[in-house]
């Protein structure tokens, strides 16, 4: 309860109250301690949830209310007073401990504290893209007569519209965060929490804190009454407050808040799959967006190649709409459809893994000679650990029944090293990225019997005690290379 005196004066006293609750709702009152004067009062702005204005000429009380509000909008209350008398301010939250900004005053000649708010003080949205809302109000008058001390601050957030600026101030204290007093209008960076980005271009001041319900922007652009808000994810509802600010005594008003939900992300663009040729399509692990072809087939047999060069890819597969083929591979994947001619095929590609994949795709008529060699069963290495010497291994892998060119290389590797170069191995690259020196040997061979279509190789000249990383390289009438799967071995210490 506070206490304040108004007094008499030549003719009418006129006084203003403006009470801004700054979090939750409450209820305040005027009350007046009198002989025998009239009174006459009323309240306006905000919205009226319980507002009561009680005109008394004659009452059995010495006290009596003149004003009375209920609720968490900025109220003014405007009164004249003609003979001396004792006014009570009485502030009551019923929900929880809050706190409010009260201001009282008798010179209503002399210019208003609080900025005026136009005659339509509505935000309008004129733009939203799928990471932008551009807005838009009607300027203040106060702006038109006081340029250099006012100023429009812009609030952004994901969770609801704020009838003051300093609720706003108090919810984002609220989620654990200290705030200056005067955060929307200070240009101090020592002013800022760790939690808090600053961002000041073009004589525009973008406050980002970072709360756990996701981030609350403020943006004070001088006296623009357009602002394009940048930097917002796509197919989001935002709320926006814009407050109109005196720069001198910080006391602000607030236009109706409104809202707007950013725009979807545009379907990823479809590529093209012509006859014959091959594609590398990198795929993004964190985003797990899907990359999307088409392929309008020419012929009514068909084969869809896919060779993994990092990670691990989802492959989706649709015909006319209905899935023929969905499932995640490694190396080289062949995929041999039945159609009929100009039938649509779409194919889906996600990257399984948090990293980034990539894969290499061909299509091609199923008689057109393809362009990635014949494969054997299996494309690992084996190594005998019996074979194994202080300066040697031998290794051995399996051929196909067309004779093909096999390149072995190899390089040392550090063990600490060893599950970072597994990850990262890009194995669509070949031997043209790897050093001349690791190169070991080239050979060829092929078998008719499938099961005799084994080489073996020992390769000399190691470091005993040493991890080599292995790697063999098939070659097919194409010269594309498929990359066997690479094999780590250590030479032994001692012999």
């Amino acid at each position: 309860r506070y206490y304040f005196v108004l007094e008499e004066g030549r003719g009418l006293a006129p006084f203003t109250v403006t009470v801004t609750p700054c979090d939750v709702p409450i209820e305040w009152s005027i009350l007046v301690h009198k002989a025998s004067a009239s009174f006459l009062g009323k309240g306006t702005g905000g919205d009226r949830e319980t507002q009561e204005v009680s005109r008394s000429q004659k009452a059995p009380s010495m006290v009596s209310t003149i004003f009375n509000y209920k609720g968490n909008s900025v109220e003014t209350y405007m009164g004249m007073s003609s003979h001396y008398a004792l006014y009570m301010l009485e502030f009551l939250s019923t929900e929880r401990d809050t706190h409010i900004t009260v201001y009282l005053t008798t010179d209503t000649t002399s210019g208003h504290l609080y900025p005026e708010l136009p005659m339509d003080p509505r935000i309008d949205v004129i733009g939203i893209g799928h990471t932008t809302v551009t807005l838009t109000w009607k300027h203040s008058p106060s702006v038109l007569q006081h340029r250099e001390s006012i100023q429009y601050c812009l609030l952004v957030n994901e969770k609801h519209n704020y009838k003051s600026l300093c609720a706003a101030e108090t919810a984002i204290r609220s989620s654990g965060m200290k705030l200056p007093p005067t955060l929307a209008l200070s240009l101090s960076p020592y002013l800022l929490e760790p939690q808090q980005v600053m961002i000041l271009s073009n004589s525009e001041l973008s406050i980002i804190n970072k709360v756990s319900s996701g981030e609350v922007r403020q943006i004070c652009m001088g006296t623009k009454n357009t602002y394009t808000v940048p930097n917002l994810s796509p197919d989001t509802q935002y709320y926006f407050d814009v407050f109109v600010v005196n720069l001198l005594t910080n006391a602000s008003a607030a236009y109706t808040g409104t809202f707007a939900r950013t725009l979807e992300e545009p379907e990823p663009k479809v590529t093209e799959l012509k006859d014959g040729k091959v594609i590398q399509v990198v795929l993004d692990g964190k985003k797990q967006k899907s990359y999307s072809l088409q392929y309008k087939a020419r012929h009514r047999k068909i084969q869809f190649t896919f060779q993994l060069c990092r990670g691990q890819v989802r492959v989706h597969i649709t015909k006319n709409g209905k899935t023929v083929a969905s499932e995640n591979i490694s190396g080289l994947r062949y995929f041999s459809l039945k159609g009929k001619l100009l039938d649509r095929y779409l194919v889906q590609l996600r990257s399984t893994e948090d990293f980034n994949s990539s894969v290499k795709v061909q299509v091609s008529p199923h008689s057109h000679k393809p362009l990635f060699p014949l494969l054997p069963e299996s494309l690992k290495i084996k190594s005998f650990s019996k074979l194994r010497t202080c300066n040697s291994v031998t290794l051995a892998w399996l051929g196909t029944q067309e004779e093909s060119k096999y390149c072995v290389y190899k390089r040392r590797i550090e063990e600490d090293q060893v599950w970072r170069e597994l990850q990262s191995a890009d194995r669509c690259s070949g031997p043209e990225s790897r050093h001349r020196s690791e190169k070991v040997l080239c050979k060829y061979f092929y078998d008719l019997n499938l099961q005799r279509a084994v080489t073996t190789e020992t390769i000399k000249g190691l470091d005993a005690g040493t991890l080599y990383f292995f790697d063999v390289y098939l070659f097919g009438p194409s010269g594309i290379p498929v990359r066997y799967h690479s094999k780590v071995v250590k030479t032994r210490k001692k012999c």
